[in-house]
């Protein structure tokens, strides 16, 4: 909407991510004040958004689409656009071109501005994220954290720039809304660890363990990304299932429900898994500690 003297207002506050899913539609929308053009250029009020003139670059390919699958489009763009750059790097124009639409279709759809499609792609983002925790409950412990983290580290590198920003918290769309759905995804992933591990009701040292894991695998992943992927993917995830283990065993040496938890999971394990290659390198190393028996 614009006001009587052409001038646009500044974008609403940003809304919840569920609000971006069910917000209204205005009947005009307002044009991107975050952009310096959008002051110089007049509003597109003399015909509807979906049957505005694209850009050269995509004209003759505008496809009109069903609500649902516009939104998606839309929030598909964003996310690619925020998995590579910062989100304050990334304007609605430069999605609106990423999806093949307008600036004033942007606003349709997301009426709180880039905030509120920025939400809208984190949340898409941590659902995807927490779905790379869920594994069949079977077979080795060791083996199933493998294939978790085989897909968190995918995630990672395909999304780099997002997710340092996101992690970082140095972003200025940072809000508690955006905090409150990165530790949903920390917490929803350690619940499936814990499902993993067949407690029904753990103890604080054993939670609390669990989630250190979680918070330690975060920070490798951070690592990772400023040492430009090294060491290699497959090498990361091996020692990020070594780094579970023996935070388990130290877990198990004070806590006996975690003992009674870690001899369960290591009655599971093949002699020539991750957990006994893990076992055989280090009980040289306590050969040196025996004096301390």
């Amino acid at each position: 909407m614009t006001t009587g003297s052409g001038t646009a207002p500044a974008p609403p506050e940003a809304t919840t991510p569920a609000e971006a899913s069910g917000a209204a539609r205005p009947a005009a929308e307002p044009p991107d004040t975050a952009s310096p053009s959008a002051i110089a250029r007049p509003p597109d009020a003399a015909s509807p958004p979906d049957t505005a003139s694209p850009p050269a670059a995509r004209r003759g390919s505008y496809r009109r689409l069903s609500v649902e699958a516009r939104r998606a489009e839309l929030l598909t763009a964003a996310l690619d656009l925020f998995a590579h750059r910062a989100p304050e790097d990334v304007s609605l124009d430069d999605v609106a071109s990423a999806a093949g639409a307008s600036r004033p279709l942007v606003y349709r759809y997301f009426p709180g501005g880039k905030q509120q499609l920025y939400e809208a792609a984190l949340r898409s983002a941590a659902d995807e994220l927490e779905r790379c925790f869920e594994e069949p409950r079977s077979g080795p412990l060791s083996a199933r954290l493998s294939r978790v983290l085989d897909r968190y580290l995918a995630f990672v590198d395909e999304h780099d720039a997002g997710f340092s920003a996101l992690l970082q918290s140095g972003s200025v769309a940072e809000t508690s809304r955006t905090n409150a759905i990165v530790d949903e995804v920390r917490r929803a992933a350690a619940e499936e660890i814990l499902l993993h591990l067949a407690v029904k009701e753990p103890g604080a040292r054993l939670r609390m363990m669990v989630r250190t894991w979680i918070t330690a695998v975060e920070a490798a992943s951070l690592i990772w990304l400023d040492e430009e992927k090294r060491p290699s993917p497959a090498e990361l995830r091996d020692w990020l299932v070594d780094q579970f283990v023996a935070m388990l065993t130290a877990t198990a040496a004070t806590d006996p429900q975690t003992a009674r938890v870690m001899k369960a999971a290591v009655r599971m394990e093949p002699a020539e898994g991750p957990v006994g290659r893990l076992a055989r390198r280090v009980v040289p190393s306590l050969g040196e500690a025996s004096h301390l028996l």
